[in-house]
């Protein structure tokens, strides 16, 4: 399975710090609030998004 996140979800949600990690963004690198993240079902557990 396979989660869509976009970055304001993500910052809303409070784990944007941990996806840019993940997707090797930096604090000094562009992205659009729209701009949308596939997180594995690994992923999104550990985000606490799915159990």
């Amino acid at each position: 399975m396979k989660i869509i996140i976009t970055q304001s979800e993500a910052v809303d949600k409070g784990i944007w710090p941990q996806v840019m990690q993940w997707f090797g963004i930096g604090q000094d690198d562009d992205t659009w609030p729209s701009e949308e993240f596939i997180l594995t079902e690994q992923q999104a557990k550990e985000a606490g998004l799915i159990k």
